[in-house]
């Protein structure tokens, strides 16, 4: 019995390679493909695939939007995201709207045929990266429990814990923004939610706060 599996990615050469290559797989078939997630929910009313291989960045409707709707409709289809992206801000949301697996784009065929008939037998997989990404999460959890400012700093996304890096360096607006590539315009909106988060009033204040917890060490 074969295992069917959906295509969904915004760039058809993605899709392409990846029909090419599962072609070669006598237990797997390759039975539809949608450019986004508004189209895959669309299919999934005319064909019943076992597991979804999920891009995350797409037009209409992304990964993380598509894998919610497509869990709370059809619970039985399993979900394997499969990005270039290993950062918290987007392994942990596609988990919680009900992934099974996690896997980055980088992943070897081989790898990625046993992905698929893991997560097909009720396993859940997770890239190494996604993995650190959870235990991280995991721990910064535990410790938010006990220090409230660790609950505070889980608030900022990951640029801004960049900036709030700098800050504790000493630097200005205009260098924070020589090092990070980004405009001084964009560093003070950063700045600014980042003391909003924190319950704070100037950067001083944050440079301590960081400093006392450690957070950059």
């Amino acid at each position: 019995m074969k295992i069917n599996v959906m295509l969904v990615d915004d760039h058809h050469m993605v899709r392409k390679g990846l029909r090419f290559f599962l072609s070669t797989q006598s237990e797997i078939e390759v039975i539809a493909e949608a450019g986004n997630g508004q189209e895959a929910i669309t299919l999934l009313e005319t064909v019943k695939p076992d597991i979804l291989l999920m891009d995350l960045t797409m037009p209409v409707m992304d990964g993380i939007e598509a894998t919610r709707q497509v869990k709370a409709r059809f619970p039985e289809i399993k979900i394997i995201i499969l990005t270039s992206f290993s950062d918290q801000d987007h392994v942990l949301p596609a988990l919680k709207a009900g992934a099974e697996g996690y896997q980055l784009k980088d992943i070897e065929p081989d790898e990625l045929v046993k992905c698929i008939k893991a997560v097909y037998q009720g396993n859940k997989q997770l890239h190494p990266e996604a993995t650190t990404q959870l235990l991280s999460e995991l721990t910064g959890s535990a410790a938010a429990k006990e220090n409230p400012d660790e609950r505070l700093f889980q608030t900022l996304t990951a640029r801004e814990r960049d900036v709030l890096c700098e800050i504790t360096r000493g630097k200005g607006n205009k260098e924070i923004a020589a090092d990070l590539f980004i405009t001084e315009k964009t560093v003070k909106t950063h700045v600014s939610s980042i003391l909003s988060k924190l319950c704070l009033h100037d950067r001083t204040q944050a440079a301590i706060m960081a400093t006392k917890n450690g957070w950059f060490e």
